[in-house]
């Protein structure tokens, strides 16, 4: 069947890019998708990988498929025919696997997103979204879609680029468990301590890659968070927009980390219940991580009991290296567990992990053992003993 000229733009743009932008790492991600499924959605923050994460997928399961498409929603072809109509005339012409990115830019994408799923039973739609999107929750979505949570670089995964060698992922509870043999099995690779301080200055982001200064790309990303995306999803007058960025740099530079609604709301201007729904936005778009005591949630009305930068990366962006180092260590070890476990506020320490662990945060070299049951994450050793963990090691759990 002859194609229009559309598609055939859309599959030469495709396979440019298959070319184009090589794949470097497989994302441990990519294991977890469960492939069966008809309508997948994989969300992230600006600058994760996941237009990278589409094509990975082309190429690992759909290679020299031509039933195979990958198309930006922004493309004018979809703006001008309508996204279902779009996914139709590539259904007939023998299509079977559409990846479609950045679908939350398109009116209405996902009522039509239903109806696709509803009519082309035969066809896989995988999809990217921005973090803030709600997919799962969604009245057109629910019951239908699998979700996936794309995010930055593992410690693990950026060694593995940096280093081209291979890394097992291991769960809190090994890392706990083993640690000592686990770092003797990762010392005959590489040496963590070389490369950890690059990875909390820019190896979050796969796209450090490609750009020559990281500090200007995040800033920009941020900015664009708040200006676009946060407005576009939450509604928000354009003339508080300064408000969300003051309240952003006001949670970058407090090395307390503590949640104090009152001064906050009085800083920046606005109602406490402002703040509270500003804080909501920012942890939807990942450039904070607010923690509840156990039991509690953003949905429970309670305020979170601290709050910090999402990761090292966008802290040191932020302050433009003028962090705490207590802080940075915080930020990047919530950075690599909050993806996989649950994560709260205890007294007892500085976090728990999945209600079991107590772990805290510190600079190593101080000797001795962690007070059971304890956890104590190390910066700066590169081997542990007993309760004392290198904070490395918390890098590897995806």
């Amino acid at each position: 069947m002859a194609k229009t000229d559309g598609m055939n733009s859309l599959e030469t743009t495709y396979r440019t890019l298959l070319k184009e932008r090589p794949s470097l790492i497989r994302r441990g991600l990519m294991d977890k998708i469960n492939r069966e499924s008809r309508l997948i959605a994989v969300k992230g923050s600006r600058g994760v990988g996941k237009t990278t994460f589409l094509l990975d997928y082309a190429r690992a399961y759909h290679a020299e498929d031509r039933a195979c498409l990958y198309v930006n929603v922004n493309n004018l072809f979809i703006a001008n025919d309508g996204l279902f109509h779009a996914v139709e005339h590539f259904h007939k012409l023998g299509g079977k696997v559409l990846l479609l990115d950045q679908v939350h830019k398109y009116p209405g994408w996902d009522r039509e997103l239903r109806a696709c799923y509803d009519a082309f039973p035969d066809l896989q739609i995988v999809f990217t979204a921005s973090s803030i999107v709600r997919i799962n929750t969604n009245p057109y979505l629910q019951g239908v879609v699998d979700m996936y949570n794309l995010s930055g670089l593992s410690f693990r995964e950026f060694l593995e680029l940096e280093t081209g060698e291979t890394f097992p992922v291991y769960s809190f509870g090994e890392i706990v468990e083993r640690h000592e043999e686990i770092v003797e099995d990762i010392l005959k690779k590489v040496r963590p301590l070389a490369h950890f301080g690059n990875y909390l200055q820019y190896g979050y982001y796969p796209i450090y890659l490609e750009q020559k200064s990281h500090i200007d790309y995040l800033l920009k990303n941020v900015n664009l968070t708040l200006e676009f995306d946060i407005p576009y999803i939450s509604q928000i007058d354009l003339k508080y927009l300064v408000k969300l960025k003051q309240l952003l740099y006001m949670v970058a530079a407090d090395a307390t980390c503590t949640v104090n609604v009152s001064k906050l709301s009085a800083a920046i201007g606005v109602s406490r219940a402002t703040v509270m729904n500003y804080l909501s936005y920012m942890r939807n778009a990942r450039l904070l991580t607010l923690l509840y005591e156990e039991g509690n949630d953003d949905e429970s009305g309670r305020k979170p009991k601290k709050m910090y930068m999402h990761n090292p990366n966008l802290l040191n962006a932020v302050c433009l290296d003028d962090t705490d180092p207590e802080v940075v260590r915080k930020s990047f070890f919530l950075s690599q567990l909050c993806p996989i476990y649950s994560m709260n506020y205890t007294e007892q320490a500085d976090f728990l992990v999945e209600g079991r662990y107590p772990v805290t945060v510190c600079r190593g070299g101080r000797g001795g053992k962690a007070e059971a049951p304890v956890v104590r994450m190390e910066d700066m050793i590169e081997r542990g003993r007993g309760n004392v963990v290198p904070l490395w090691l918390a890098g590897f759990v995806y």
